[in-house]
Protein backbone atom coordinates (compact mmCIF):
# COMPACT_ATOMS: atom_id res chain seq x y z
CA UNK A 1 0.00 0.00 0.00
CA UNK A 2 2.82 2.82 0.65
CA UNK A 3 4.27 1.88 -2.02
CA UNK A 4 1.09 1.55 -4.51
CA UNK A 5 0.52 5.20 -2.70
CA UNK A 6 4.33 6.61 -3.82
CA UNK A 7 3.71 5.36 -7.02
CA UNK A 8 0.34 7.61 -7.40
CA UNK A 9 1.97 10.53 -5.68
CA UNK A 10 4.67 10.79 -8.75
CA UNK A 11 2.69 9.43 -12.02
CA UNK A 12 1.44 12.62 -12.58
CA UNK A 13 5.25 14.22 -13.17
CA UNK A 14 6.17 10.27 -15.25
CA UNK A 15 3.13 9.74 -17.37
CA UNK A 16 3.66 12.93 -19.58
CA UNK A 17 6.62 11.40 -20.67
CA UNK A 18 5.20 8.02 -21.43
CA UNK A 19 4.76 7.23 -24.56
CA UNK A 20 5.57 3.65 -27.05
CA UNK A 21 9.14 4.51 -28.04
CA UNK A 22 9.30 3.16 -31.10
CA UNK A 23 6.44 5.76 -32.37
CA UNK A 24 8.94 8.36 -30.96
CA UNK A 25 11.56 7.08 -32.04
CA UNK A 26 10.31 6.51 -35.87
CA UNK A 27 8.64 10.47 -36.23
CA UNK A 28 11.92 11.82 -35.02
CA UNK A 29 13.89 10.26 -37.89
CA UNK A 30 11.65 11.13 -40.24
CA UNK A 31 11.44 14.74 -39.49
CA UNK A 32 14.85 14.88 -39.62
CA UNK A 33 15.73 15.31 -36.09
CA UNK A 34 19.81 14.13 -34.83
CA UNK A 35 19.26 10.98 -32.30
CA UNK A 36 22.39 9.75 -30.18
CA UNK A 37 22.01 6.56 -28.77
CA UNK A 38 24.72 6.24 -25.71
CA UNK A 39 25.97 2.36 -25.08
CA UNK A 40 26.96 2.36 -20.80
CA UNK A 41 28.75 -0.60 -20.80
CA UNK A 42 32.03 -2.29 -23.01
CA UNK A 43 31.17 -4.44 -25.98
CA UNK A 44 33.36 -6.97 -24.15
CA UNK A 45 30.85 -7.08 -21.76
CA UNK A 46 28.12 -8.69 -23.84
CA UNK A 47 26.74 -11.31 -23.12
CA UNK A 48 27.40 -13.14 -26.53
CA UNK A 49 30.46 -11.38 -28.06
CA UNK A 50 31.99 -10.62 -25.09
CA UNK A 51 34.34 -12.52 -22.31
CA UNK A 52 31.70 -14.73 -20.72
CA UNK A 53 31.57 -15.28 -18.12
CA UNK A 54 32.47 -12.36 -17.11
CA UNK A 55 30.11 -10.25 -18.73
CA UNK A 56 26.65 -8.58 -18.11
CA UNK A 57 23.40 -9.87 -18.37
CA UNK A 58 21.97 -8.65 -22.18
CA UNK A 59 23.52 -7.56 -25.23
CA UNK A 60 25.35 -4.04 -25.29
CA UNK A 61 27.26 -4.17 -28.47
CA UNK A 62 25.86 -1.80 -31.41
CA UNK A 63 23.26 -3.14 -32.47
CA UNK A 64 21.77 -3.25 -29.60
CA UNK A 65 20.69 0.28 -29.79
CA UNK A 66 18.22 -0.10 -32.82
CA UNK A 67 16.79 -3.53 -30.99
CA UNK A 68 16.22 -1.63 -27.90
CA UNK A 69 14.42 1.34 -29.06
CA UNK A 70 12.00 -0.17 -32.04
CA UNK A 71 14.56 1.37 -34.71
CA UNK A 72 15.68 -0.60 -37.61
CA UNK A 73 19.32 -1.12 -37.86
CA UNK A 74 19.14 0.99 -41.46
CA UNK A 75 18.16 3.73 -38.80
CA UNK A 76 21.80 3.78 -37.52
CA UNK A 77 24.36 6.41 -39.36
CA UNK A 78 27.16 6.33 -37.78
CA UNK A 79 28.72 4.30 -34.89
CA UNK A 80 31.22 5.87 -32.83
CA UNK A 81 33.21 3.56 -30.90
CA UNK A 82 34.88 5.11 -27.88
CA UNK A 83 38.51 3.65 -26.62
CA UNK A 84 41.30 4.60 -24.92
CA UNK A 85 44.76 5.12 -25.77
CA UNK A 86 45.68 2.73 -23.94
CA UNK A 87 43.60 -0.17 -22.35
CA UNK A 88 41.61 -0.93 -19.10
CA UNK A 89 39.60 -3.39 -17.90
CA UNK A 90 37.79 -3.27 -14.67
CA UNK A 91 36.92 -6.38 -12.42
CA UNK A 92 37.66 -10.12 -13.05
CA UNK A 93 38.10 -11.43 -16.59
CA UNK A 94 40.90 -11.76 -19.31
CA UNK A 95 43.16 -9.12 -20.13
CA UNK A 96 46.12 -10.12 -21.77
CA UNK A 97 47.97 -7.13 -22.29
CA UNK A 98 47.66 -6.12 -18.91
CA UNK A 99 50.51 -4.95 -17.19
CA UNK A 100 51.83 -5.40 -13.22
CA UNK A 101 54.76 -3.12 -13.59
CA UNK A 102 55.84 0.36 -13.33
CA UNK A 103 54.48 1.21 -16.55
CA UNK A 104 51.08 -0.14 -15.04
CA UNK A 105 51.03 1.73 -12.21
CA UNK A 106 52.04 5.17 -14.02
CA UNK A 107 49.07 4.61 -16.72
CA UNK A 108 46.64 4.33 -13.95
CA UNK A 109 47.79 7.29 -12.21
CA UNK A 110 48.07 9.71 -14.92
CA UNK A 111 45.01 8.32 -16.19
CA UNK A 112 43.05 8.22 -12.86
CA UNK A 113 41.57 4.96 -13.55
CA UNK A 114 39.34 4.37 -10.65
CA UNK A 115 35.59 2.70 -11.66
CA UNK A 116 32.85 5.58 -12.47
CA UNK A 117 30.22 3.50 -10.27
CA UNK A 118 31.82 1.15 -8.00
CA UNK A 119 35.10 3.42 -7.62
CA UNK A 120 37.38 0.23 -7.92
CA UNK A 121 41.22 0.87 -9.29
CA UNK A 122 41.09 -0.57 -12.98
CA UNK A 123 43.57 -2.84 -14.52
CA UNK A 124 45.72 -0.93 -16.63
CA UNK A 125 47.90 -2.31 -20.37
CA UNK A 126 49.04 -1.37 -23.37
CA UNK A 127 46.64 -0.87 -26.30
CA UNK A 128 45.39 -3.93 -27.22
CA UNK A 129 44.25 -3.89 -30.77
CA UNK A 130 42.90 -7.04 -31.03
CA UNK A 131 40.51 -6.43 -28.87
CA UNK A 132 39.55 -3.19 -30.32
CA UNK A 133 39.46 -4.75 -33.95
CA UNK A 134 37.29 -7.51 -32.78
CA UNK A 135 35.04 -4.94 -31.23
CA UNK A 136 34.92 -2.50 -34.69
CA UNK A 137 34.06 -5.61 -36.32
CA UNK A 138 30.82 -6.79 -33.66
CA UNK A 139 29.85 -3.90 -33.64
CA UNK A 140 30.00 -2.12 -37.31
CA UNK A 141 31.89 0.90 -35.99
CA UNK A 142 32.32 3.49 -38.44
CA UNK A 143 35.30 5.46 -36.67
CA UNK A 144 36.62 5.59 -32.97
CA UNK A 145 37.05 8.17 -30.55
CA UNK A 146 40.65 7.63 -29.79
CA UNK A 147 40.84 9.14 -26.04
CA UNK A 148 43.07 10.41 -23.33
CA UNK A 149 46.33 10.50 -25.31
CA UNK A 150 47.94 12.84 -23.09
CA UNK A 151 48.62 9.85 -20.42
CA UNK A 152 51.30 8.10 -22.92
CA UNK A 153 53.09 11.64 -22.43
CA UNK A 154 56.84 11.08 -21.24
CA UNK A 155 57.04 7.17 -22.50
CA UNK A 156 60.23 6.68 -23.86
CA UNK A 157 58.76 3.48 -25.41
CA UNK A 158 55.46 2.50 -26.41
CA UNK A 159 53.93 -0.92 -27.17
CA UNK A 160 50.48 -2.31 -29.03
CA UNK A 161 49.33 -5.81 -28.35
CA UNK A 162 49.03 -6.60 -31.78
CA UNK A 163 48.27 -10.87 -31.40
CA UNK A 164 48.07 -13.44 -28.96
CA UNK A 165 50.03 -16.61 -28.04
CA UNK A 166 47.88 -19.47 -27.48
CA UNK A 167 50.08 -23.32 -26.47
CA UNK A 168 52.33 -22.12 -29.39
CA UNK A 169 49.66 -20.66 -31.36
CA UNK A 170 49.51 -17.09 -32.92
CA UNK A 171 46.04 -15.86 -32.86
CA UNK A 172 44.32 -12.74 -34.31
CA UNK A 173 41.79 -12.80 -32.03
CA UNK A 174 40.39 -13.43 -28.55
CA UNK A 175 39.02 -17.04 -28.61
CA UNK A 176 35.68 -17.72 -27.39
CA UNK A 177 36.49 -20.57 -24.66
CA UNK A 178 37.52 -18.45 -21.15
CA UNK A 179 40.19 -21.24 -20.07
CA UNK A 180 42.07 -20.18 -23.65
CA UNK A 181 41.23 -16.39 -23.11
CA UNK A 182 43.12 -17.34 -19.45
CA UNK A 183 46.06 -18.53 -21.07
CA UNK A 184 46.41 -16.16 -23.66
CA UNK A 185 49.65 -14.36 -23.87
CA UNK A 186 50.55 -10.90 -25.44
CA UNK A 187 52.61 -10.20 -28.57
CA UNK A 188 53.91 -6.86 -28.78
CA UNK A 189 54.78 -4.41 -31.42
CA UNK A 190 57.15 -1.55 -30.22
CA UNK A 191 56.79 2.03 -31.03
CA UNK A 192 59.21 5.42 -30.33
CA UNK A 193 56.91 7.66 -27.64
CA UNK A 194 57.28 11.11 -27.07
CA UNK A 195 58.72 13.46 -24.79
CA UNK A 196 56.47 16.64 -25.74
CA UNK A 197 53.32 17.54 -24.30
CA UNK A 198 49.98 16.23 -26.53
CA UNK A 199 47.96 17.80 -23.55
CA UNK A 200 45.56 20.63 -24.95
CA UNK A 201 46.25 19.80 -28.79
CA UNK A 202 43.17 20.63 -30.95
CA UNK A 203 44.94 20.31 -34.42
CA UNK A 204 47.43 17.51 -35.64
CA UNK A 205 49.81 20.29 -36.24
CA UNK A 206 50.09 20.38 -32.00
CA UNK A 207 51.25 17.04 -31.54
CA UNK A 208 54.23 15.63 -31.99
CA UNK A 209 55.22 13.49 -34.73
CA UNK A 210 55.53 9.76 -33.21
CA UNK A 211 52.02 10.72 -31.50
CA UNK A 212 50.60 11.41 -34.82
CA UNK A 213 52.43 8.13 -36.00
CA UNK A 214 50.96 5.77 -32.72
CA UNK A 215 47.60 7.02 -33.49
CA UNK A 216 48.00 6.09 -37.74
CA UNK A 217 49.26 2.70 -36.49
CA UNK A 218 46.23 1.71 -34.59
CA UNK A 219 44.10 2.90 -37.33
CA UNK A 220 45.79 0.22 -39.47
CA UNK A 221 45.71 -1.96 -36.91
CA UNK A 222 42.30 -2.17 -35.84
CA UNK A 223 40.98 -1.59 -39.78
CA UNK A 224 39.13 1.56 -38.59
CA UNK A 225 39.52 5.08 -38.88
CA UNK A 226 40.34 7.44 -35.90
CA UNK A 227 37.20 10.03 -36.33
CA UNK A 228 38.01 12.38 -33.15
CA UNK A 229 41.08 12.21 -31.41
CA UNK A 230 40.80 13.64 -27.46
CA UNK A 231 43.42 15.40 -25.67
CA UNK A 232 42.86 16.40 -22.04
CA UNK A 233 39.25 15.67 -20.20
CA UNK A 234 38.24 19.05 -21.26
CA UNK A 235 35.80 18.53 -23.59
CA UNK A 236 36.87 21.27 -26.04
CA UNK A 237 40.65 19.57 -26.35
CA UNK A 238 39.52 17.84 -29.21
CA UNK A 239 40.84 17.04 -32.58
CA UNK A 240 37.59 16.63 -34.87
CA UNK A 241 38.58 14.29 -38.13
CA UNK A 242 34.69 13.31 -38.92
CA UNK A 243 31.35 14.94 -37.61
CA UNK A 244 28.94 11.91 -36.56
CA UNK A 245 26.52 13.92 -37.31
CA UNK A 246 27.25 15.32 -40.95
CA UNK A 247 25.10 15.22 -43.22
Amino acid sequence: AALLALLHEIAPQVLPYASPVWKVMNESRRAGKRILFEGAQGALLDIDFGTYPFVTSSNVIAGQAATGVGLGPTAIDFVLGIVKAYTTRVGEGPFPAELFDADGERLGERGHEFGTVTGRKRRCGWFDAVLVRQTCATSGVSGIALTKLDVLDGFKTLKICIGYDLDGTRLDYLPTAADQQARCTPIYEEMEGWSESTAGARSWAQLPGAAIKYVRRIEELIQCPVALLSTSPERDDTILVTDPFAD
